[in-house]
């Protein structure tokens, strides 16, 4: 580029800045933003800040709420023994329902009538037996949304643990009817980051003993004080028919000493203990009861809301958990039937639950002793009716020469009444001249008048010990003798039984040589009629019972009567 063409670029640029800075018209002046303009937009600017603060809020809840729907649904996990078959749920990690096997329910169609039975049987033909009822016995009864049973709570724990949590499960199922080896379902959840707890369940399949296992994982820096409570809910239906010689409701064994609620009874919380044993819910077959590993730390809590809803609570005292560590509670759950010798294996009193002490205590011992001679009995003929009968020719066979001496005391009283009439006679006005002088008679005859008593006295006993047995042995339960009689531990469904026996005892009142006044040998000729009315509802077996007793007696009477005749 010359001289000539940078000359002119300068001087072009210094022109353009002369004129700028001394010729340019000056920019219009900067107005400042009204007050009233500026207040809106920080107003415009905090609405749209709370609104997003509200928008988000609502996020986040609605985000919470899609959480909570989104927890996984309660799943049903199916234990199947040669046993029982539960089903438990991953709510509340409980028992949903416990179906024992080979326990059916009661009969509920038993109105065959007996006509074609008796001609079905002489005749030969089999009849298929109608009355027996294929639903099998059902231990856990719930109503609505309440917990299941075997749910665990940490009421005094600052983390709620709700009874109805869903748990995390390690099985879909557990199949024992084939594998003879121990099995575990364990259930797992996590409570606000602060608590884990584990119920594992181990089932044996030789029994109806079940171990339950909590684990308590503290995962916070401090220690926990968890109290449990294992809980066991049952519903009682307040329509349902009181079976009068049984109990249905709580139980427990506190102190060494057998516990019973009606659930009439039990109006608000009750609780017994410490030092519980076991404790649960009974029938008159069947029982469901948490066996605490430390009875002296364990009370139970009995409460019923209002819709009918037993609870019972197996509660342990406070215990401390320090940071990082966990807890174990354990327990043994009983959940099957009142079987004497099944109870008895446990070696936990569990056998108390059977009322064969319910009319006299002191007899339980003979309860017992009569229901192993059945067994035994029953294990050669396969029949507990026969068993009952062949039961009662011993007995009276063993009473014989007690009841020879009673029958032949009341023959020798008998005749001995002329002459005693005379002595009330001689000495009408002087009662206990009348006395001396009866007893001097019996002793110059040599007659004892509380030998007619003794046998009487001593089939007392025996009488009792057998009702007890056949009352609430299950053995008996729903075992049939023949023909209309299904069921020796219930009464006969058509009375034929008890009329049979009232007639029989008739007889043998008949036959009974008559001591005493007129009037009270009239009132005697009442018993029997007395006996058919009491007899009616008694168990079919304990019927059966007294029945051929007094067929024997009847046999015996006549053998003592002609021999003494002759």
């Amino acid at each position: 580029m010359d001289k000539k063409t940078i000359l002119a670029v300068v001087l072009s640029v210094a022109v353009f800045g002369i004129y700028t800075v001394f010729f340019a018209p000056a920019p219009p002046p900067k107005q400042a933003a009204p007050a009233q303009q500026l207040s809106q937009t920080s107003k415009d600017t905090t609405t749209i800040s709370a609104a997003a603060t509200q928008k988000l809020t609502a996020k986040k809840s609605a985000t919470k709420q899609v959480i909570a729907k989104k927890e996984a649904p309660p799943k049903d996990i199916k234990v199947e023994t040669e046993n029982y078959t539960a089903i438990f749920s991953t709510r509340g990690a409980a028992l949903k329902s416990f179906q024992l096997k080979g326990y059916q329910k009661e009969c509920t169609v038993c109105t065959d009538d007996i006509y074609p039975k008796i001609k079905n049987f002489v005749t030969g033909q089999k009849q298929p037996d109608k009355a027996k009822n294929n639903d099998l016995i059902e231990l856990v009864t719930v109503n609505g949304a309440m917990p299941y049973p075997l749910a665990i709570t940490f009421p005094e724990s600052a983390t709620q643990i709700a009874a109805d949590s869903i748990y995390d499960a390690n099985v879909t199922n557990l199949d024992l009817k084939i594998s003879k080896e121990k099995k575990s379902l364990v259930f797992s959840r996590i409570f606000d980051g602060k608590i884990k707890v584990e119920k594992i369940f181990t089932f044996n399949p030789d029994n109806f003993s079940i171990v339950l296992d909590v684990k308590v994982s503290n995962l916070t820096d401090a220690p926990l004080n968890p109290i449990p409570h294992l809980n066991w809910y049952q519903y009682v239906d307040p329509k349902r028919e009181e079976d009068s010689y049984s109990h249905e409701g709580p139980v427990a064994y506190v102190s060494k000493s057998i516990k019973r609620e009606k659930v009439s009874d039990i109006a608000a919380e009750k609780s017994l203990g410490p030092d519980v044993s076991w404790g649960g819910f009974e029938k008159k077959y069947f029982m469901a009861v948490i066996i605490p590993q430390d009875p002296s730390l364990t009370s139970i809590n009995m409460s019923k809301d209002s819709s009918n809803m037993i609870s019972l609570e197996l509660k342990r005292t406070k215990s401390t958990i320090p940071p990082d560590q966990s807890g174990l509670f354990s327990y043994t759950l009983f959940i099957g039937p009142k079987d004497y010798t099944l109870l008895k294996k446990q070696g936990i009193t569990l056998e108390e639950a059977i009322e064969f002490d319910s009319f006299i205590p002191g007899l339980k011992w003979l309860s017992i002793a009569l229901l192993f001679f059945i067994n035994f009995l029953h294990q050669y003929v396969n029949n507990y009716g026969v068993a009952i009968i062949i039961l009662t020719i011993l007995i009276k066979l063993i009473f014989w020469p007690l009841g020879n001496i009673s029958y032949r005391s009341m023959k020798e009283m008998q005749k001995l009444q002329p002459k005693i009439e005379e002595l009330k006679e001689k000495f009408k006005n002087d009662k206990n001249k009348i006395g001396q002088e009866t007893m001097a008679l019996y002793r110059s005859h040599k007659v004892n008048p509380m030998s007619g008593c003794l046998p009487i006295l001593i089939q007392i006993p025996v009488f009792i010990g057998l009702y007890n047995t056949l009352l609430y042995a299950i053995e008996l339960r729903q075992s049939p003798f023949f023909w209309w009689i299904q069921d020796l531990s219930a009464k006969d469904p058509y009375y034929i039984t008890p009329i049979i026996m009232g007639a029989t005892q008739f007889i043998q009142q008949k036959m009974t040589p008559t001591v005493g006044d007129p009037m009270q040998a009239k009132i005697m000729l009442l018993m029997p009629i007395v006996f058919t009315f009491i007899f009616l509802n008694f168990p079919a077996g304990l019927v059966i019972y007294w029945l051929l007793n007094n067929v024997l007696s009847i046999g015996q009477q006549y053998y003592i009567n002609k021999k003494l005749a002759n």
